[in-house]
């Protein structure tokens, strides 16, 4: 949801996550250009002592038509509903699909592959992006992405370590 920024709840809930963040010596903070993630990346670079860089490959889906409507909006909607049973296969109108999503996330997980090795990098996006991305690891179908959990606040772990790439950790949730 463009615009939306944490509430209190987000804030104390990002605090947990950064501490954690901050034990596995990130040495990059990636933060999608939304408020949100904006703000989550610097409560986790104030923790880690580590500047943001904003990157854009790493931002929301872009629902063009749908951007703002409500979900009991969107639920009339006709396009909303097959879109949610066939996200492979289908688009938001005038938005970006999941598969063009995935390509542009891998895309830019590609160029990370390119840095020298042992660098860890935290990249603080939204949980679209972040489901695509797992499912083009672990070999899912877009159209299979509720089997796949990202809740707020939650950690996912990829290994990129020279040809190949491992999923370490799904929807983690830091513990205070």
């Amino acid at each position: 949801m463009p615009g939306v920024g944490l509430d209190d709840l987000g804030r104390a809930q990002m605090e947990t996550c950064a501490a954690e963040v901050n034990r596995s010596r990130a040495t990059v903070i990636q933060s999608s250009p939304q408020p949100r993630a904006l703000q989550s990346a610097a409560i986790i670079g104030r923790a880690c002592g580590l500047p943001v860089e904003v990157v854009a490959a790493v931002d929301e889906i872009d629902v063009g038509a749908w951007t703002g409507l409500t979900f009991d909006r969107l639920a009339k909607d006709h396009r909303w509903r097959t879109w949610n049973e066939r996200r492979g296969q289908t688009r938001p109108p005038q938005g970006e699909s999941a598969h063009e999503l995935q390509r542009r996330m891998i895309r830019h997980l590609e160029t990370i592959r390119q840095r020298p090795p042992h660098t860890t990098i935290v990249i603080v996006s939204h949980a679209e992006p972040i489901r695509v991305t797992l499912m083009h690891y672990l070999k899912l179908a877009l159209d299979d992405y509720a089997q796949v959990e990202v809740s707020p606040a939650s950690l996912s772990t990829l290994l990129i370590d020279g040809s190949r790439t491992l999923v370490t950790r799904i929807n983690g949730m830091a513990v205070p």
